[in-house]
C-alpha cells in the first residue's frame, strides 16, 4: 500500500505542476513555470485509501457515471483538505475567482477533476494488473 501511496502522490504532484505551468500561459506567463505544495503529495497519495475501495464499487458503471463520481469525490476531498489546512494556518492553495467556493475549490475545474479521476482509475488498473504494492 505504501508503494501505491507514493505512486499516487507523485502522479498528482506531476499533474499539478504540469497544470499550473500550462495554465500560467493564459495569465501571460510564457515561462510556463509550474508549482505545487508538499502537502499535495499526501492529499494525492490518499487516493490509495479512498479511490481504490470506491473503484471496486463503481467499476461496472459507465465512464460518464464514474467520471462524475470521481469529480464529486475530488471536490469533497479538496474542500475538506483545504479547510483543514487553512484551519492550521496553511494555505497550500487559494482560489480567487468567480467560480471559487471558500477559496479552496473551483467549480470550473469540474472537467479537469473528471479527467483526473479517470486517469487515477487507469493507474489503479495497471497497479492491480502488475500487483504493484500488493502482497
Amino acid at each position: 500500500m505504501l508503494k501505491r501511496f507514493i505512486i499516487y502522490g507523485l502522479l498528482g504532484w506531476n499533474m499539478e505542476v504540469l497544470w499550473t505551468g500550462i495554465t500560467s500561459y493564459s495569465a501571460g506567463n510564457f515561462n510556463l513555470i509550474g508549482h505545487t505544495s508538499v502537502w499535495m503529495f499526501f492529499i494525492y497519495g490518499s487516493a490509495v485509501f479512498i479511490f481504490e475501495p470506491v473503484y471496486r464499487i463503481i467499476a461496472d458503471c459507465n465512464m460518464f457515471v464514474r467520471g462524475c463520481a470521481w469529480m464529486a469525490m475530488i471536490f469533497v476531498i479538496e474542500f475538506i483538505s483545504g479547510i483543514l489546512l487553512h484551519s492550521m494556518g496553511i494555505e497550500a492553495w487559494h482560489y480567487n475567482c468567480r467560480f471559487a467556493v471558500c477559496g479552496v475549490i473551483r467549480l470550473d475545474y469540474a472537467p479537469a477533476w473528471f479527467a483526473v479521476g479517470l486517469i487515477f482509475e487507469k493507474v489503479n488498473q495497471i497497479l492491480q494488473r502488475y500487483k504493484i504494492g500488493v502482497k
